[in-house]
């Protein structure tokens, strides 16, 4: 029966962790274009808001009328504004992600390379073990011919 190596499960887990970190990191990605693509949409209602308060003015309106478009134009400056600190806020969790799917890749081919050393080593002393077997037996061989004549 094989012999469980330690490092065959540390490998498994940190593989598990990387494969979670891309996991989050693919999420996270995703969830920080949605939240660029709402931003992008309130900057176009807002010029688009801002055109039709110009056109309006340019033709006359009430107070009444002014306010309220002055009002809803703040409205979307403060949805604007909410919106890039969410952008901002997943930007930094993003760079987060990338950190911590870096480390676990790292950790994992550093626990493969000694996991690599390990076979390395063990294959050396097989060989030299069968090396040293078979050089007894070449020995014995040669006294026993050496012996009978």
């Amino acid at each position: 029966m094989a012999k469980h190596n330690p490092m065959d499960t540390l490998i498994d887990l940190t593989k598990n962790q990387a494969d979670e970190a891309a996991r989050q990191l693919q999420n996270l990605t995703t969830s920080r274009n949605n939240a660029q693509e709402q931003l992008s949409t309130l900057h176009v209602y807002r010029e688009d808001y801002v055109e039709r308060f110009e056109k309006a003015s340019a033709a006359g309106m009430s107070a009444a009328n002014y306010h309220n478009f002055r009002q809803f134009i703040a409205t979307l400056d403060e949805a604007i504004s909410q919106q890039n600190k969410i952008v901002a806020q997943l930007d930094h969790k993003l760079e987060q992600g990338k950190q911590r799917w870096f480390d676990h890749k790292r950790q994992l081919t550093s626990y493969e390379t000694l996991l690599s050393r390990q076979a390395h080593q063990r294959q050396l002393q097989a060989n030299r073990t069968e090396q040293k077997i078979n050089d007894e037996l070449s020995m014995n061989q040669f006294r026993r011919r050496h012996n009978t004549h």
